[in-house]
């Protein structure tokens, strides 16, 4: 099966703006399955907690929307809510807005290079398709790591890519 993408039908952009709106309900369904009262469980001391991760996941594009618009940010540690609707809530309005920004930018403005910058003099430089691709993989990274979390802080793990033992993705 040839996708739209091989065809030519789709831009990069296009794609990359295809693969976060379907990877939207998985962050969704992955972030309420957190429960409420587990919000401080770490697995490791050396590990993040659950909400930690969870605000990361919810927060980091937030910090796309600056660099898309501008070419440049500086990342802010901001703390997370101290409750799970908030972080799913801030999740769905940054992918939302981070969304449409992409929607409306031009392949020329994807390709620009952008900095990033993380309180050192030196920014990270690369495109802004090269941030959002990247971004998009930190976060399904992160999403990795809190649904290994779930089952030790009796919740269930939903459907990812395909069931898994506790949901059969139906």
């Amino acid at each position: 099966m040839i996708s739209a993408f091989q065809e030519g039908a789709m831009t990069n952009r296009e794609f990359c703006l295809d693969r976060r709106k379907r990877e939207r309900k998985t962050f969704i369904n992955v972030l309420k399955a957190v429960p409420q009262g587990r919000l401080d469980y770490r697995p490791h001391p050396r590990s993040r907690t659950a909400g930690e991760l969870a605000w990361l996941i919810a927060a980091e594009d937030a910090a796309l929307i600056p660099l898309i618009e501008r070419g440049s940010v500086e990342w802010m540690e901001v703390q997370p809510p101290k409750k799970i609707e908030e972080i799913v809530a801030e999740y769905e309005r940054n992918v939302s807005a981070v969304d449409a920004l992409i929607a409306r930018t031009d392949d020329k403005a994807w390709e620009k290079k952008g900095k990033f910058f993380f309180g050192t003099p030196t920014p990270w430089e690369d495109t802004i398709q090269n941030f959002v691709w990247g971004f998009l993989h930190d976060a399904i990274h992160h999403r990795g790591q809190l649904t290994t979390y779930l089952r030790p802080m009796g919740s269930k793990v939903p459907s990812i890519y395909g069931p898994s033992a506790d949901d059969s993705g139906m």
